[in-house]
């Protein structure tokens, strides 16, 4: 059976660890070649070896996401490599938590520009080869082929959640974000999905107590869920788990393959049953 995203070009953000990383693994066994794009070098690095040890493509670009030259660096490291992008997931993130009477602008805005504005930046710089590639074919009287935007987002930004009101907010306006796009490309034959998650295992969600934390700007940044604050989440969660890596990445794999080819603008929630 032919692999589902057999030469397609997938750029994927926050994909060193975690979700990011196993949807670049599986991306990498259905036939993509994967742009890795991690702030960290090391896990990136990591990811790119172990899918070339699996005999898949792959390379790494080690950047802020948040950064004025991301979306343009991201996209050409993409088109230089493979000549082209078929496929952006959307995935960088952290959480940085506070009551939001407590919440200051710094807070707001680096959560806001990475789950929102960066995403935005890079389905924007990604225009030459999706609508134009897209153009150009039409004009030639070839077949468009589909090609895929998703967007993580979560249940927080549906439901809203305690001492994330900025999370909430950019996870929120990435699904109408989502929905805008599907809109306006839809004539490319670009299809524009988000995925909204509850509780995946990963380091963001880990017990706090284990002491991750991300850098921001020489800041150390406390990762994670405090352990009994994850117990009660767990107990809420009608399959009664936390969800895995794999589990996330096939949702997002569905709105990259030829699966979805019809399905646009929509927001699938993948929380065990949980909604907030």
């Amino acid at each position: 059976m032919e692999k589902m995203l057999k030469d397609k070009v997938a750029i994927i953000t926050g994909s060193g660890r975690g979700i990011g990383r196993t949807t670049a693994m599986m991306f990498a066994r259905e036939g993509a070649r994967v742009v890795i794009s991690d702030i960290d070098a090391q896990p990136a690095d990591e990811t790119v070896q172990d899918i070339k040890k699996a005999g898949g493509e792959a390379v790494a670009y080690v950047g802020d996401a948040t950064s004025d030259d991301f979306a343009k660096e991201i996209v050409a490291v993409a088109a230089d490599t493979w000549g082209g992008i078929d496929i952006i997931v959307n995935n960088a993130g952290f959480t940085w938590d506070s009551m939001l009477h407590k919440m200051t602008d710094e807070q707001w805005d680096t959560i806001l520009n990475l789950h929102l504005k960066t995403p935005f930046r890079l389905i924007r710089a990604a225009k030459p080869f999706f609508c134009d590639a897209a153009q150009k074919e039409m004009e030639e009287g070839k077949t468009v082929p589909a090609r895929k935007i998703i967007n993580i987002s979560s249940i927080a930004g549906i439901g809203g959640n305690v001492g994330q009101a900025n999370y909430s907010a950019a996870k929120s306006g990435i699904i109408g974000l989502t929905k805008t796009v599907g809109k306006e490309w839809a004539r490319y034959n670009v299809q524009a999905n988000a995925v909204a998650f509850g509780m995946i295992d990963t380091r963001m969600t880990q017990a706090k107590e284990i002491g991750e934390a991300v850098e921001h700007e020489g800041e150390k940044i406390a990762v994670g869920v405090p352990e009994k604050q994850r117990r009660m989440i767990e107990m809420m969660i009608p399959m009664g788990r936390a969800g895995s890596t794999e589990e996330a990445a096939s949702a997002i794999l569905f709105f990259a393959s030829p699966l979805s080819n019809y399905v646009s603008g929509q927001c699938l929630v993948v929380s065990g049953g949980l909604m907030v």
